[in-house]
């Protein structure tokens, strides 16, 4: 392993392989990617793909509606079919209270740009005609939204990188990070030490872990998501479905299968990434309540993976008060996936120029000092 690099990114998931990506493209590729595991391993490897523009907040509608952008040309850029399809977002309501909340979340939507519109049950019907119309109060629905394959994002993100001169790190733990006058003077790993121009926590729901090691303390914490995939039938829905009522969210892949899953409210904060008989039933009753034409379908596999859950449901990005080479990339609350293209430009432009955006201003680590007003729809 290389003994110094100029940027140092911890964890090889989208956001780790975009940034790493971002920054070859502006030259700068001495850029080490140290991976505890392999590419894909964590959160990225382990969700539905989705990747909406409907949320709360402005922050999250901008990083998303950015992404899109992104997403809407990757495959050509990177030579890799990302298997793209942009069919929209239907987002579902049960009651009247949700309904309202759906309102006000379209007009900030609609405010910032974005061409999002509430649904009624009829009209939600001519985005998904096998929806059970009667099981909803509304809906929304947004075109621009739609959902990829994760693997093959993050396998063209890395392979171009690695084209540039990134180096790719796997199997390699960190093991500690020693700070000096401010700033981490060297990272440990299981494979050797490294010094850095500066280091970025990428890690998902190991970056508290990584911080502490440079005694920064995050509030994220890791919370367990389950999700599962079908035989393939088919091709009948371009759009992906989700609920505020219960968090379910469910989409078709190019290949046919239909991929969702469900969380629980419940659900204790750990490292539990195990499946569980209790989601199966539950995920499959409230699929197919939806969608009854579902009921047949047989279950090839299901797994875990783990948000990285703040607060505010809102990631922590950017430098690090105390610690001024230490970069947060983190926090994303189930929705990296999403927003990574974006979230790689704002810290490439602060890493090459020391530009400290706007976004990267709200969603510092120092907004928890404060009262925040978190995102409402935490779901895929």
């Amino acid at each position: 392993m290389k003994r110094c690099a100029d940027v140092v990114i911890i964890g090889a998931g989208v956001t780790g392989a975009a940034l790493a990506y971002e920054l070859a493209k502006r030259g700068i590729r001495d850029v080490v990617i140290l991976e505890r595991r392999f590419p894909c391993s964590g959160a990225t490897g382990r969700c539905g793909g989705g990747i909406r523009q409907q949320f709360t907040t402005p922050h999250n509608i901008r990083l998303a509606m950015e992404s899109v952008k992104r997403y809407e040309t990757l495959s050509e850029e990177l030579g890799v079919d990302i298997e793209f399809i942009q069919g929209g977002y239907l987002i579902l309501a049960e009651t009247e209270e949700e309904r309202e909340a759906q309102r006000k979340a379209v007009a900030l939507q609609n405010e910032l740009g974005l061409p999002s519109r509430l649904l009624s049950p009829e009209e939600a019907l001519d985005v998904l005609p096998l929806l059970d119309a009667s099981t909803i109060t509304g809906a929304t629905y947004c075109p621009t939204d739609g959902h990829a394959n994760p693997f093959r994002v993050v396998e063209g993100f890395l392979a171009q990188a690695r084209r540039m001169g990134v180096m790719v790190e796997k199997f390699t733990a960190v093991t500690g990070l020693v700070v000096e006058r401010g700033r981490i003077v060297r990272v440990h790993t299981s494979s050797g030490k490294i010094s850095p121009g500066a280091v970025v926590n990428a890690a998902g729901a190991w970056s508290v872990e990584i911080a502490r090691m440079a005694g920064v303390e995050l509030p994220n914490v890791p919370v367990r998501h389950e999700i599962a995939i079908t035989e393939p039938v088919e091709f009948f829905m371009d759009v992906m479905v989700i609920s505020i009522h219960n968090g379910i969210y469910f989409s078709q892949t190019k290949e046919g299968q239909i991929i969702g899953g469900i969380g629980f409210p419940d659900e204790k904060p750990g490292y539990v990434i195990s499946s569980s008989l209790r989601f199966l039933r539950v995920y499959a009753r409230e699929l197919t309540r939806y969608v009854p034409a579902l009921g047949q379908l047989a279950v090839l596999r299901q797994w875990a993976g783990l948000y990285d859950v703040t607060p505010d449901a809102q990631p922590v990005l950017g430098p690090t008060p105390g610690v001024e080479n230490f970069i947060q990339a983190n926090g994303y609350s189930g929705h990296g996936f999403m927003i990574a293209p974006a979230v790689a430009k704002h810290l490439a432009d602060y890493i090459e120029k020391g530009i400290r955006s706007e976004i990267l201003e709200k969603l510092s680590i120092e907004r928890f000092k404060e009262e925040i007003r978190g995102e409402a729809f935490v779901v895929g």
